[in-house]
């Protein structure tokens, strides 16, 4: 096995290596190289030595403009949930095993600036689909240079870096009665610009209780201070409402697979949510040797969630920075780059659970006030070595404060917690075996203590003692381009092994609540591989490309044994053995577009004795449209079809749920059609 892994990595390669002459200037033309910033790099894809994704805003324009869901959905070991409208999951190689809901495990960067909150918790569903113009996607351990977790980070952009002066309406609607409304303005000039965004998302959900409305306001502002200086502001609110209709049983979704869970209606369970985010980044450059980048943020949310058992309040104020130095100097033959920083958040979190009347909170049951402080100091060193050699090596120590007050009648009962690991190391090996072509290797070690929904989860049982989950990574991977640079891979394998896991449970009433699971064992390959058929702009068709993302998956208790239940050697829940993504995109010349998409995903253990799975999922989505450049105009008219198959599925497990509570079902057969219209100002 090991040898037909290195085998798939390195043969490509030296093939590659040998036809490195021939030449193909038509689809050299359309395949520009991506910088990535993951890790401070800044390089091409074929200079990282590390399994990264890059989203760019083309792949976010395939689907229906509603989420960028389908879009990560598309690459390999990346896998974004939805259980409701509004009501997301993140899981990067396994890493939603420890969230009922919203996204934990995984560090998330808007703009650069720390969008999880210093509780370990991100509110990815207050992000309008036109927020985010690009992003990245860490998989593995990114503690050496973003703090504490073992999920992965992904870092968001909500800008371009080529921006034109313009005002342009997006308007989509479709089943469910959905719609979907942005208006953007922005300017631009040699030294200011600035984009000002309004999105509106609402609908009426494919299952009962599910209705959804998202109001979303931006602004983003870019000023060069002087030569080499740069400042960037960004401005993020959400006013967010969708109703929560709760997980079915199998027989229940069998029956009516759009029905809400008995009871969710008449306790109008629903999360009523106000975000804001406000942030500054600074860079600075002295000479061309010396940067530093520093941003610094306040946030606030505010939510009230009626659910089928109680009526929670939250207010969770916060706020922190980051700063990054940068060296960089020759040293005979070599390249040295040094990177060290630091990052500290502070989170207050106040929490109120009362009884639910109706939608409306009855006799208060918790109160509770939670205080965090967490921070870590990094360094990272790069060294370009002659003939191709690059080696990446970094580590953080990371540090976490917990302190949390319950008020019981008059008295006050106080617990606190420290989470701290010593080292977190990564280091990093890669060989470029021409300019199209390299390969790496490298080994991370990760540590990400429980986040204060685990440590105060639904069930309202306080759980500081709770361990944090530690991993440490190996991988291997190989990119390219063969045959005239028409067909490009990326493939890479990797063996994780987590120790102290942390997973979720449910009582018999649907509280979740957390324990760790001893250790596990990942292991997995996976390949993003994409082939130009056509790529002349001068033909009728100008593009017609195909492409295959595969993932294969061996993830395992190693050791888990909970009271009189041994779960040591069973498949942990939530991760299909092999997922498959097909897509074909082709553009005419006279403007016209088509791309047609199929996700396969096998059976998923729904709890971790495995005496449940999930069916095998096949959905389809299509989209087609007419994008044409009229002197300042931009005009593009598209229609979206998802799940032509209309599949019965699930997007998104209650993963151990209590009496088989598992299902929560995605829509049918489903249409949009949409229109956006730019005009370009004078600059």
């Amino acid at each position: 096995m090991r040898k037909t892994i290195l085998l798939s990595l390195i043969l490509p390669a030296f093939l590659n290596t040998a036809a490195q002459d021939e030449k193909s200037a038509d689809s050299s033309e359309i395949l520009t190289e991506v910088i990535v910033r993951a890790f401070e790099q800044n390089k091409n894809l074929a200079g990282m030595p590390a399994a990264v994704i890059t989203v760019s805003g083309t792949q976010l324009n395939r689907y229906n403009n509603t989420s960028i869901l389908p879009a990560l959905n598309s690459n390999p070991g990346i896998r974004m949930e939805e259980r409701s409208p509004g009501s997301y999951r993140l899981n990067i190689r396994g890493s939603s095993l420890r969230s009922p809901f919203g996204v934990r495990n995984v560090k998330i960067y808007y703009n650069n600036i720390p969008y999880t909150d210093p509780g370990g918790n991100t509110y990815l569903n207050q992000l309008g689909f036109y927020n985010i113009q690009s992003l990245e996607v860490i998989k593995g351990p990114g503690s050496s240079l973003y703090g504490a977790g073992t999920g992965g980070v992904m870092l968001l952009n909500s800008t371009n870096e080529k921006t034109e002066p313009s005002v342009s309406l997006r308007f989509g609607a479709g089943s469910f009665n959905t719609s979907n409304f942005n208006l953007n303005a922005t300017t631009a000039s040699d030294h200011f610009s600035n984009s000002i965004n309004y999105m509106q998302l609402t609908s009426d959900g494919y299952r009962d209780h599910t209705a959804l409305d998202r109001k979303t306001f931006s602004w983003d502002a870019i000023a060069k201070v002087n030569d080499n200086g740069m400042l960037m502001a960004h401005f993020l609110y959400g006013d967010l409402y969708y109703e929560t209709p709760g997980a079915l049983t199998l027989s229940q979704f069998s029956t009516n697979p759009k029905a809400a869970r008995p009871g969710a209606e008449s306790a109008k369970a629903a999360i009523y949510q106000k975000f804001f985010l406000g942030g500054v980044n600074y860079n600075q450059q002295w000479g061309e040797k010396w940067e530093n980048t520093t941003s610094l943020y306040a946030a606030s949310q505010n939510l009230r969630n009626p659910s089928l058992f109680n009526y929670a309040r939250t207010s969770e104020p916060n706020g922190g920075g980051r700063t990054v130095f940068r060296f960089k100097s020759k040293m005979n033959s070599a390249l040295l780059t040094l990177h060290a920083g630091a990052e500290a958040q502070k989170g207050y979190s106040a929490l109120k659970v009362y009884g639910n009347i109706g939608g409306q909170p009855g006799a208060l049951q918790t109160d509770i006030e939670f205080e965090n402080l967490v921070y870590f100091l990094f360094v990272q060193a790069s060294l370009e070595l002659p003939k191709g050699w690059f080696i990446t090596t970094g580590a953080s120590i990371n540090k976490q404060k917990l302190e949390i007050s319950a008020f019981a009648d008059s008295s006050v009962f106080t617990q606190k917690r420290n989470y701290d690991n010593k080292l977190a190391p990564r280091l990093a090996i890669l060989k470029k075996i021409n300019e199209k072509t390299s390969i790496y290797v490298n080994a991370s070690n990760g540590f990400s203590p429980p986040t204060t929904a685990e440590i105060l989860p639904s069930s309202g049982i306080i759980s500081t003692d709770l361990e944090a989950e530690s991993g440490t990574s190996y991988e291997i991977g190989g990119r390219g381009k063969l045959l005239r640079n028409k067909l490009q891979y990326d493939i890479n394998a990797f063996y994780y092994r987590l120790k102290n896991t942390i997973v979720q449970r449910r009582d018999q009433n649907g509280a979740d609540f957390f324990v760790n699971a001893g250790s596990t064992d990942q292991k997995g390959i996976e390949s993003l591989i994409s082939y130009f058929v056509i790529n002349d702009v001068r033909k009728p068709v100008s593009d017609l490309r195909v492409w295959l993302s595969y993932a294969w998956y061996n993830f395992r208790y190693k050791e888990f044994t909970q009271v009189n239940n041994d779960y040591s050697g069973k498949k942990l829940p939530s991760v299909p053995a092999h997922s498959v993504t097909l897509g074909a995109d082709i553009r005419t010349k006279t403007g016209f577009y088509s791309n047609l998409t199929y996700f396969y995903n096998d059976r998923i253990p729904l709890n971790d004795a495995n005496t449940a799975f999930s069916g095998v999922m096949h959905v389809l989505n299509w989209r087609t449209g007419y994008k044409k450049n009229i002197r300042r105009w931009i005009v593009d008219v598209y229609a979206v079809a998802d799940n032509l198959l209309d599949e019965t599925y699930s997007l998104g497990y209650d993963i151990n749920g209590f009496g088989g509570r598992y299902y929560n079902a995605a829509p049918g057969r489903n249409f949009m059609s949409g229109v956006s219209i730019a005009f370009l100002l004078d600059k």
